[in-house]
């Protein structure tokens, strides 16, 4: 059985759910009522060591300091989905992109921006990998598994968006 370790941060987006894998790497970030998010299991160990690192980088962004998050990653999932997640990663603070350009940055046919969409919507690792700067082709703030009035709070966190955009 694979050790899991979990941590609970508070934040402005409520309550943040870290997990990390045995060498310390961080799992997952998730917020409450989160699509596909997790909650604590069994025989997962409370450890507040493996995320020192994590909270003080995610105090720093939501204390509106751009920054590049520095931590050991571990998700587990297809080739696809770790080119787009990989693409994600390469998206500045402060920016956004529509699915389409991730999916041109992968070097995946204009069809395959709902697999791309799939992608980011199965992110285990929200706001350290940054699928809430992916937005529709006309701006739209679709979709975000953790939802669209935390997405909208990020991007104006981070300057993408005016305070009070819908």
């Amino acid at each position: 059985m694979t050790t899991v370790y979990w941590d609970r941060l508070d934040a402005p987006v409520g309550p943040l759910l870290l997990t990390a894998d045995a060498d310390g790497a961080l799992t997952s970030l998730s917020v409450p009522g989160q699509k596909g998010g997790r909650t604590v299991r069994d025989g997962w160990r409370h450890d507040t060591g493996p995320f020192r690192a994590a909270a003080d980088q995610l105090a720093a962004y939501f204390a509106g300091e751009p920054t590049e998050f520095g931590l050991p990653l571990s998700a587990h999932g297809s080739e696809f989905r770790q080119r787009v997640w990989a693409a994600l990663d390469e998206v500045p603070y402060g920016a956004t992109v529509t699915y389409g350009e991730i999916a041109a940055r992968i070097g995946a046919p204009r069809a395959a921006v709902r697999a791309v969409g799939g992608a980011i919507g199965a992110n285990p690792l929200l706001i350290v990998r940054p699928c809430h700067r992916v937005i529709g082709a006309n701006g739209a703030m679709t979709g975000y598994a953790g939802g669209v009035e935390r997405k909208v709070w990020l991007l104006t966190l981070e300057g993408a968006l005016a305070a009070g955009t819908p």
